[in-house]
């Protein structure tokens, strides 16, 4: 993939009170950043790699890798798109590691994947692949392994919770286990949803960036509308975001904000 060049002042300087915060935390950093069409798609249809960004949004994009230590997406992202999940920028001084979160193993992951490629040539990292701890032991799981390893990858398990999906606080515990200090979190939709779906999670969440693309994608597209939660007397409080900050980008508007402590 070609280089993209470095984002302009103008649109880095009101990006930055949104970065990862520096200094000792309990946990990683989490940013969760994704583009959305005016009818909250993400995508087409399911396994549709679908492109949304313009060109400035999409180089705020890496200028956010970047200023991260990972990149995580779902295991439908990394089958579908087959991604790089590296930064991009001309003279990019560190790679985030892609980070991939692959309950039942399913993600058959070659040296031929785009993200490999990148990591042999230099200019990204592989990827450490989060999976069901009881799939570690299987057969090709543990030859992929070993390819992985080859090149500074591998695969973590993790126990599933009762809805069979991970713990967002035990995938950052992991995280920060091996030295990653801030979370660059990509998609795609239910990895998105799941995160945004309770306020446990929501307030893992350090900040939220979203382009906003002039276009709708149509019924039958990917949404982001994460489940509502109610209390214990059947009450919905619609979660918002404070401190939102709006970036006109060309022909695309980003949202910045952080979510609301409770």
């Amino acid at each position: 993939m070609s280089q993209i060049s470095a984002l302009p002042e103008e649109y880095a300087t009101p990006l930055a009170p949104y970065l990862p915060l520096l200094g000792p935390h309990e946990l990683p950093h989490l940013t969760l950043t994704y583009a959305t069409s005016l009818d909250s798609a993400i995508s087409l249809s399911p396994g549709t790699q679908t492109h949304l960004s313009g060109p400035i949004s999409k180089a705020m994009t890496h200028h956010l890798r970047s200023f991260h230590d990972a990149i995580l997406v779902g295991v439908s992202t990394a089958v579908a798109d087959d991604p790089g999940l590296n930064c991009r920028i001309e003279g990019a001084q560190s790679q985030p590691i892609p980070v991939i979160l692959d309950p039942s193993g399913r993600w058959e992951i070659t040296e031929s994947a785009r993200v490999i490629e990148t990591a042999k040539v230099g200019n990204g990292r592989a990827p450490l692949i989060i999976i069901d701890s009881k799939y570690l032991d299987n057969d090709n799981v543990v030859q992929r392994n070993k390819m992985l390893q080859k090149y500074g990858g591998k695969y973590i398990g993790l126990d599933l919770d009762e809805k069979g999906r991970f713990d967002w606080r035990s995938i950052l515990l992991a995280l920060k286990s091996l030295g990653v200090e801030s979370l660059m979190v990509e998609g795609g939709a239910t990895v998105i949803n799941t995160l945004l779906g309770t306020d446990e999670t929501r307030q893992l969440i350090g900040s939220v960036i979203v382009t906003f693309a002039p276009t709708w994608l149509g019924q039958g597209g990917v949404i982001v509308s994460p489940k509502r939660e109610f209390d214990d007397e059947g009450k919905y409080e619609p979660p918002r975001l404070k401190e939102v900050k709006w970036i006109p980008m060309d022909q695309d508007v980003v949202l910045c904000g952080r979510v609301t402590r409770k």
